[in-house]
């Protein structure tokens, strides 16, 4: 509270239902007339809490307790994005990334299956800070961890990052405005604790202990071996097998022509069609203008030129579904060279960007489907039998390797256990604000990208814009930031896809509001217009030190 400012004082009686974090006990308001601020000094309300105020000291009181202003959950892509804008951005400001798998990459050091590869381009995937210099525009996945591994390592951002180290719980108390972050380290679970004032978490939403399998009858009488494409085992031989790959989705289409290079043959079993895409694996128009251009000044050139492309096919394909259809099919037709055949396994039954469309850069399913080293069943599965897997339709696809590519498992902030001064938080319970925090959680962020483009676009949006919240709050000497969503929202899932993977879990996922800043667009231009303006204190509550302050709906200070 600014000394100047002239304090009115007056007891209010706060909304229960205005937050579910923030509770329903009697305030003290002084109005800053000086600033237009409202500090709410809150009276101590009773709770059963999950942890205590005195765990929690005990907890942050550990001599082995390392402190950081912001703390960074994850070293993939978008860990290592979000501490180099911190570097840049708060550069006063201390920070650790914490990372539990011994490398570095995230996603790109966990999948290692044959011919893994983004499905966008690595244009936009890449930092805007760091020009990827290599010729390909869709590039396989060990091109992308070591990108990320150089990045790290050109930027010092490697000394930060504790490796083996598992985050379990973060705790946040009001009174100290820290996070108790409690975490297991190496092979035996050592526990560590670390405090932080901002709390990042750049974990994506895969869940890395496991995928999605499902029960196949008869799988004890087979034969051969089944394997996930997420754990792949280093030393699986499949030269001259019989390799059946059940699913259709980007795993599938990237293994197929991966493993048909040296399987006898490999049969896609899918039970219905996704859409599919060609891109062209080198991108002309970006090497012309890195050959005339630098790269500092090519790379933002081509990341834009991309990201427009995407966004405007996307809208294409979500306003004009029946011609994108056309489009598609088309390209299909004249990769595989017939009608019937396209018409029987590459005809959804929905609309196209219902689901994620797989990419496959210069055709390279279609062409090995056209080759003849692999071929497409569309049927359901009945059961599993010695020599292979048998169709409903009581055909039998032989095979001596199945590839199960069914899917991912989702996991919101990698199984966190999240409490707001003693409370526990459901994170189903809340609704994501500027698709960056979570209403009634204090200096909390979390890190998702887009499913209809390059997960970076957003990513860097979101690093940046809490690297401004960081700002924001010490320039103002605000302690911390708790977004509140207004009355009368209407809650939607936060991620839109009509993928199964998402539909399985998207229930233990925040929600998204129905209107600006609780709306989660998948729009990389308007979140960039919108997320670049300065100021972000709209439907946002402030607390100052040893306070419960908030600031209300000021449109000026946005």
């Amino acid at each position: 509270m600014s000394p100047k400012g002239k304090l009115l004082s007056r007891w209010v009686k706060s909304d229960s239902g205005s937050d579910r974090h923030t509770g329903g006990s009697e305030h003290r308001v002084e109005r800053d007339i000086e600033h237009g601020v409202e500090c709410e000094r809150a009276r101590p309300r009773r709770r059963s809490p999950a942890v205590t105020s005195t765990e929690s000291r005990e907890l942050s009181d550990d001599p082995d307790t390392e402190h950081v202003d912001v703390l960074v959950v994850g070293a993939g892509v978008s860990g290592i994005g979000a501490a180099r804008r911190l570097q840049q951005e708060c550069p006063s400001k201390s920070f650790a990334v914490l990372e539990r798998r011994a490398a570095l990459g995230g996603t790109w050091d966990l999948f290692r299956y044959p011919g893994v590869r983004s499905d966008s381009d690595i244009y936009t995937l890449s930092y805007p800070f760091r020009p990827w210099r290599g010729s390909r525009s869709i590039v396989d996945g060990a091109s992308i961890r070591d990108y990320i591994g150089d990045t790290a390592r050109e930027h010092g951002i490697d000394r930060h990052i504790r490796y083996s180290t598992k985050v379990v719980s973060a705790h946040w108390s009001s009174e100290q405005a820290r996070w108790t972050v409690e975490t297991r380290t190496g092979e035996h679970g050592e526990r560590r604790v670390y405090r932080c004032s901002f709390l990042y978490m750049c974990t994506g939403y895969y869940d890395y202990d496991k995928g999605h399998q499902p029960e196949f009858d008869g799988l004890d009488e087979f034969e051969g071996s089944l394997v996930h494409p997420q754990f792949w085992p280093e030393n699986l031989d499949f030269e001259g097998k019989r390799v059946a790959i059940v699913g259709s989705g980007a795993t599938a289409v990237t293994l197929v022509p991966a493993m048909a290079e040296k399987a006898a043959h490999v049969t896609m079993v899918q039970r219905s069609p996704s859409y599919i895409t060609v891109l062209p694996s080198v991108d002309g128009v970006a090497d012309k203008l890195r050959t005339y251009l630098p790269a500092r000044v090519a790379h933002p050139v081509i990341r834009a030129k991309n990201a427009v492309v995407a966004l405007g096919f996307y809208q294409f394909c979500r306003r004009f579904p029946e011609r994108a259809k056309t489009f598609l099919r088309d390209q299909a037709v004249r990769y595989l060279g017939d009608e019937s055949y396209v018409d029987t396994h590459f005809a959804p039954n929905y609309q196209p960007w219902d689901q994620r469309l797989c990419v496959i850069p210069d055709g390279d399913f279609y062409r090995t489907l056209r080759s003849g080293r692999a071929s497409v069943v569309t049927d359901t599965i009945d059961r599993f039998v010695p020599s292979g897997i048998r169709t409903s339709s009581g055909d039998v696809v032989e095979a001596d390797i199945v590839v199960s590519a069914t899917g991912l498992s989702l996991l919101p902030f990698g199984g966190l256990e999240l409490s707001v001064d003693g409370e526990p938080v459901d994170i189903s319970d809340t609704v994501v604000y500027r698709g960056v925090m979570l209403s009634g959680v204090p200096n909390f962020a979390c890190c998702v990208g887009y499913t209809n483009a390059s997960w970076t676009l957003r990513a860097d949006l979101s690093s940046r814009y809490v690297c401004r919240m960081v700002n924001y709050l010490d320039a103002r000497g605000f302690a911390a930031a708790t977004p509140r969503p207004p009355g009368g929202m209407v809650r939607k899932p936060m991620l839109d896809l009509d993928a199964n993977y998402i539909k399985r879990s998207i229930d233990r996922f925040p929600s998204q509001g129905d209107r600006s800043p609780w709306r989660v667009r998948q729009n990389y231009l308007l979140d960039k217009l919108e997320m670049s303006r300065p100021g972000p204190a709209r439907d946002m509550a402030f607390t100052r030190h040893g306070t419960s302050s908030h600031r209300r709906n000021l449109e000026g200070a946005r």
